[in-house]
């Protein structure tokens, strides 16, 4: 058995980013253990893509519950990797791989493409050996800050790791006809609709509709009366067949809008947060569009009748660029675990892969 490798998980997305690293370590004989958080479907995910794993602690539910939640997490991760003493401990931006790496000695390394995790960014990112994000990335965190010219939802979305199902729009009623794909984010009451994202949400779904689309509901959590039927039930693994296949997405996650975007799917990013890699895919690439928070029926109708018009050959054409200037992240993820296990123990380290990292 090679070198021991811990990843950490606290997100579904995190699930998605180092899926097919582990694959690969594991094919090159590193013995990885993967210790989870609890958030939404993680787990699931996990299961689903057969990657052993053992939950350390259950889902914080609120910015209270988490307070609660991150030190006994914390704990159980520093206690875990003292005793399993691996060469690298991986996560994205989660203080408890520094800290761990720090108490066993283990190179810790986080990866990271949002800048509005300010907190959580500069408890962790200071205090690991290794940083990596996109080159697109606003931030600077000193001599261990590592770029890369590639994207996160690249790990799992390249198309030489991914090819959509054709038939999944169909599974969630829409066989013909224009299909958008509209995701909601943190959902607490029904009053609650849209704010800080899309703005007057029924009339921009009327408005769709009398344009001939059939619209698709992803949502965190409740949805009105109004809106339940429109809600789709899909496997959590199929989401990405679906925002493949779909003429527009129109949401407030920031991951799902980059997601369509790199799959070739117009996408509409309607939040207050903004990100590098959002900016990037928006004015670099011409891939996604991002209209004020809050806008209503005037300012985001206009745009999401527009862009599946121009969806082939532009969008197509358009996507090649990015695909051709940004690398695989699994292929960075592996090669960055492999330097880091032979450098671990090591001060400084220097990174093996120019071709790919920019400090």
């Amino acid at each position: 058995m090679g070198e021991r490798v811990v990843v950490t998980i606290q997100h579904p997305a995190h699930v998605h980013f180092f899926r097919n690293a582990i694959a690969e370590l594991e094919g090159r004989g590193y013995d990885v253990r993967v210790f989870v958080r609890e958030k939404d479907v993680a787990c699931e995910l996990l299961e689903h893509y057969g990657i052993a794993y053992r939950r350390l602690a259950g889902p914080a539910g609120s910015t209270r519950g988490l307070l609660s939640v991150q030190p006994r997490y914390e704990y159980e991760i520093v206690r875990r990797v003292r005793r399993l003493e691996p060469a690298v401990i991986l996560g994205i931006g989660e203080p408890a791989v520094a800290h761990a790496g720090a108490v066993a000695d283990a190179e810790s390394v986080l990866f990271t493409d949002t800048e509005h995790a300010a907190v959580q960014n500069a408890v962790s990112l200071p205090l690991a050996d290794r940083v990596y994000t996109p080159t697109a990335f606003w931030d600077e965190y000193g001599p261990h800050h590592r770029r890369y010219p590639g994207y996160h939802e690249l790990a799992y979305l390249h198309p030489d790791r991914f090819e959509p199902d054709p038939t999944v729009p169909a599974a969630v009623g829409s066989d013909d006809g224009p299909l958008v794909v509209l995701r909601l984010v943190s959902w607490t009451a029904a009053h609650d609709v849209g704010r800080g994202g899309v703005g007057d949400l029924e009339r921009v779904i009327a408005g769709l509709e009398r344009f001939g689309a059939t619209v698709r509901i992803s949502a965190e959590g409740r949805l009105p009366p109004a809106l339940a039927a429109r809600r789709f039930e899909l496997p959590t693994h199929r989401i990405h067949d679906l925002l493949a296949r779909a003429d527009l997405f129109l949401g407030e996650s920031a991951t799902m809008a980059a997601e369509s975007a790199l799959l070739g799917t117009p996408a509409l990013y309607v939040s207050g947060l903004r990100a590098g890699v959002l900016e990037e895919l928006e004015r670099r690439y011409r891939l996604l569009r991002c209209p004020r928070e809050g806008c209503g029926p005037d300012e985001s109708l206009p745009p999401a009748r527009e862009l599946p018009e121009i969806r082939e050959p532009t969008l197509a054409s358009r996507r090649r660029r990015p695909l051709a200037e940004r690398v695989d992240a699994t292929d960075l993820v592996v090669a960055v675990v492999e330097d880091a296990a032979g450098a671990a123990g090591t001060t400084p380290p220097e990174p093996s892969v120019p071709e790919v990292v920019r400090r």
